[in-house]
């Protein structure tokens, strides 16, 4: 090569185009990917713990219908209907806490349901 060619040269990127594309499209993948981890420790930190799938699943969101059929039938002056929704709510919650070995769940639901059952009781 001669001398005058190498001068021009010198003073431009020796990077191609198609160098510097590839050095940001590395970058922005490494970026997407880090987002991508973010992302899914977010999933990981807001997804439900407890079981899913199951029968005790359904039983789970039967018995919350049930409890919130129970407390807005007695809202709406309809006792009976709403104590007895809620009774079996309770139950239903008795056993998806067996079910799950959670004791504050049986503790909790085992107590309301009794004090409405006996509530209910007193009425009939």
């Amino acid at each position: 090569m001669d001398k005058s060619f190498k001068e021009q040269v010198k003073g431009l990127d020796t990077t191609s185009k198609a160098g510097q594309l590839a050095r940001e499209l590395n970058a922005e993948r490494n970026r997407l990917k880090e987002e991508l981890e973010e992302a899914q420790h977010q999933v990981d930190i807001f997804s439900p713990s407890t079981p899913t799938g199951g029968l005790d699943s359904y039983i789970k969101w039967l018995a919350t219908i049930l409890a919130v059929t129970g407390v807005f039938l007695q809202s709406a002056d309809f006792m009976t209907a709403g104590k007895i929704a809620y009774a079996f709510s309770s139950i239903a919650w008795v056993y998806v806490g067996s079910c799950w070995n959670d004791k504050a769940i049986m503790i909790g639901s085992a107590i309301t349901g009794t004090a409405v059952l006996m509530n209910l009781a007193e009425m009939l």
